[in-house]
């Protein structure tokens, strides 16, 4: 199942899916449509794996993923991760921008 269609199902049965988590079984391996916006604070180089503050929105049909860690978590941090899903490409794009503000 797509992650669209799944999403599409959860709104039909009067689910709030802007913070739902994804289900393993469809999340895996799941490849976006397009990316429309990716962003990462890395200022310890390119090499560095740890953690960095980033955001991204991504599109699965007619949804769009806005994720990541917020700037005031800070640089190798595991915290402040956020999630929204969205039918409004603006606003996932908005959001993603002022969590690296």
């Amino acid at each position: 199942m797509k992650i669209s269609d799944w999403l599409d199902e959860k709104e039909a049965e009067n689910v709030d899916v802007s913070q739902i988590e994804l289900p393993n079984d469809i999340s895996f391996g799941a490849v976006p449509d397009e990316t429309l916006f990716f962003k990462e604070d890395n200022p310890c180089g390119l090499f560095c794996t740890n953690n960095h503050p980033f955001s991204k929105v991504e599109r699965f049909g007619h949804w769009f993923l806005s994720k990541g860690q917020d700037r005031k978590a800070g640089i190798h941090s595991s915290k402040m991760k956020w999630r929204l899903f969205t039918k409004d490409k603006a606003l996932a794009l908005r959001t993603a921008k002022e969590h690296l503000e």
